[in-house]
């Protein structure tokens, strides 16, 4: 089912309630009432198209309207990238180095293990933090300041400079695979993992691996196939207009 406009915004909670931290991403919480998805999206002063977009994206794997995606402008796009990267630092890391402390705590024959456990996923968070810290601090910068460029009718050598010294397709092959990794922790706990004495918090330390390594798949999606095929184009104009100057 594709979302549109006129569905409730509860609906789509019903729908999926995964669906919750896309929503946190926007600044849109529990509470709209029956208002539909436009309605919130206006009070909330979202871009109710950009909007539905991600969210059907999320919603369904098949769907992914590049083409659509990148009619929206760059700071936009990055801005909803940059609040995924707060989403995983600030809950979602949180909540599954919960989960592990709490089997660590809770064990006494495998406490070693669990242990190692733990140092594993530290190591995972750092690299992590290091890959968005790289697109916060480096690309996304970066592509605004293209994007800046690319509206401007006259193109300035500082960004013709700027462009001699990095490039989108310099991001593109240093774009770390971070998912694959993610997936390496994943089946370490699947396949060698002792069971600990309360096999539910196993059961919801995969779950929420899960929950990650899919969010994190559909972060890298919106990267590889909008903002690098979009900031490459503008790059390409730019220089054909400046080499007319």
């Amino acid at each position: 089912m594709i979302l549109t406009k006129n569905i409730k915004m509860a609906d789509v909670i019903h729908m999926n309630y995964h669906t919750l931290s896309v929503l946190n991403r926007f600044g849109i919480v529990l509470g709209f009432g029956d208002k539909t998805i436009e309605e919130t999206c206006k009070e909330k002063n979202v871009d109710v198209n950009f909007f539905l977009e991600i969210l059907n994206a999320f919603i369904d794997k098949d769907y992914f309207p590049k083409k659509h995606l990148q009619t929206f402008s760059v700071g936009l796009i990055t801005e909803y990238l940059s609040k995924t990267h707060a989403f995983y630092h600030q809950v979602k890391v949180p909540e599954i180095e919960s989960l592990i402390n709490e089997m660590v705590d809770s064990c006494y024959t495998q406490k070693d293990t669990l242990i190692l456990l733990k140092r594993f996923f530290n190591d995972y968070k750092q690299e992590l933090l290091n890959h968005t810290q790289r697109e916060e601090e480096v690309v996304y910068p970066y592509t605004l300041s293209i994007e800046k460029a690319f509206n401007q009718e006259k193109i300035d050598t500082s960004i013709i400079e700027l462009m001699e010294t990095y490039s989108i397709d310099i991001f593109k092959t240093e774009h770390d695979d971070i998912e694959e990794k993610l997936y390496d922790l994943k089946n370490i706990i699947i396949k060698y993992l002792p069971q600990p004495k309360d096999v539910r918090l196993c059961n919801r330390l995969i779950q929420e691996l899960f929950i990650l390594e899919q969010d994190l798949n559909d972060h890298s999606r919106i990267e590889d196939k909008v903002l690098v095929p979009k900031i490459r184009e503008m790059e390409k104009m730019i220089h054909q207009r400046f080499a007319k100057y």
